[in-house]
């Protein structure tokens, strides 16, 4: 008995230093979402609340389009390295990004210099992060006891829930505790300064993480070359995966990162609303998330990735425009949690999924590179397509028709990698789906 405790607890520590990173990752996104409103008046001054938020959602959506490059500079060294040493590089780069955000001082105090170097916080952000999800999620698979897999790797967005609900309940301490105009003025820094001061803890914790024994069993290890060459090779494959993430990664940004910003200034509800709002939705992700990663180790993936592409395509809209006739809090919370147990079902068996249908000796930089490109073209703009939608449409509830379209990838998707329509071109490929 002493032996099995001991073993399931070597594999929860295992599990919490792998995602720490995640935390960081989701952490500093989610706040720059929340206080998005007080980043544009600092940063991007125009005189226009709707130009201002444009141009500050445009900077978060720019460290985006920076996750490719990083899905295959630093995938590729995952997989040639280590996963161990990848993921203690894209913790330091992260690191760097979000120490930039919290100290560069303002438009006012200096200039043009000031939007720069946010944005260039954000392009180190998006670099970082284009390998971080991957290499997690690779990590916790190679890491899972056997048939347990979906279980494992759901924790790698379980843990982005934490950082979201602790970012919440942050931001509404600081509601609390300090008045309007010092949040807007420079109150909104102190959960960043907060995310710096945890970046050394996580360093501590991230560096004990043992390389994984399926790691060190491989006799040959790609080069940059022969990974650049599979990609080629796979690119069905790879963009069979970006659509298939491209339901995950819209419905999380809009039910996280978009939501504060709605409530506050769409739907005219007051912060705090939002942050609790946002905190239900981060306990209720948290609880979907591994109950359907097991479920789909029980049931199989395409199941679960077929019922909850469904789902939003059928009610997405009609759900919006429900909230949006008579807004309140209790109709807010209702919408998002049921948003929410789309995604968290959906997203339990799609990450997995994605490291089963990638060739196992690229395994990290397929995943990513499929990851990071829904991400940087349909994820990361998800504020910005959602505010640009309701300003062009006057329909508060318009972004509903980005999460249906995002479906309508997802349900594709499926049926392209199930049915057995995308084949694997390369001969060392391990695609062999969960049915």
């Amino acid at each position: 008995m002493n032996q099995l405790q001991a073993f399931r607890s070597s594999k929860v520590m295992t599990v919490l230093r792998v995602t720490s990173g995640n935390f960081l990752e989701m952490f500093d996104f989610f706040l720059y979402g929340f206080y998005a409103t007080a980043i544009s008046n600092a940063f991007f001054p125009t005189g226009n609340e709707y130009a201002s938020l444009m141009l500050t959602f445009a900077t978060f959506g720019a460290g985006f389009l920076m996750r490719p490059l990083g899905a295959i500079i630093l995938g590729s060294y995952i997989d040639r390295i280590g996963r161990r040493k990848g993921l203690l590089l894209t913790l330091g780069i992260m690191a760097c990004g979000t120490a930039l955000i919290a100290f560069v001082p303002g438009y006012v105090s200096i200039g043009l210099a000031a939007p720069l170097l946010v944005l260039t916080g954000r392009l180190l952000q998006g670099f970082s992060a284009g390998v971080e999800l991957g290499g997690v999620s690779v990590y916790l698979s190679e890491m899972a006891t056997p048939g347990h897999k979906g279980f494992y790797v759901s924790w790698q967005s379980g843990s982005q829930q934490v950082a979201i609900m602790f970012s919440a309940i942050l931001g509404y301490l600081l509601s609390v505790w300090l008045a309007p105009d010092i949040m807007k003025s420079w109150g909104w820094r102190i959960p960043f300064f907060i995310g710096c001061m945890i970046i050394p803890f996580i360093f501590i914790i991230r560096r004990s993480l043992q390389e994984t024994e399926e790691f060190l069993a491989k006799k040959h290890h790609p080069s940059f070359k022969e990974i650049v060459e599979s990609m080629i090779d796979n690119w069905a494959l790879v963009l069979a995966g970006m659509m298939m993430v491209v339901m995950t990664t819209v419905s999380f940004y809009l039910i996280t990162v978009y939501t504060p910003t709605f409530g506050k200034s769409v739907l005219k509800l007051t912060s705090t609303d939002s942050l609790v709002v946002t905190f239900c939705v981060g306990l209720s992700n948290f609880f979907w998330l591994p109950v359907s990663g097991a479920l789909s180790d029980r049931v199989g993936r395409w199941p679960l990735l077929a019922t909850f592409t469904v789902l939003p395509l059928l009610t997405a809209y009609p759900v919006l425009a429900w909230l949006v006739v008579d807004p309140t809090f209790m109709k807010m919370l209702v919408t998002e949690l049921w948003l929410s147990f789309i995604y968290g079902c959906y997203n339990g068996a799609a990450v997995v999924a994605l490291t089963e249908v990638m060739p196992v000796h690229v395994r990290t930089v397929g995943f990513s590179l499929a990851y990071s490109l829904a991400t940087a073209i349909f994820g990361g703009f998800t504020p910005l397509m959602s505010t640009w939608l309701i300003e062009k449409t006057g329909d508060k509830a318009s972004p509903g028709y980005w999460m249906m379209f995002a479906a309508a990838c997802g349900l594709l998707a499926t049926f392209l990698l199930y049915s057995g329509a995308v084949k694997q071109r390369s001969r060392n490929a391990a695609y062999a789906p969960t049915a």
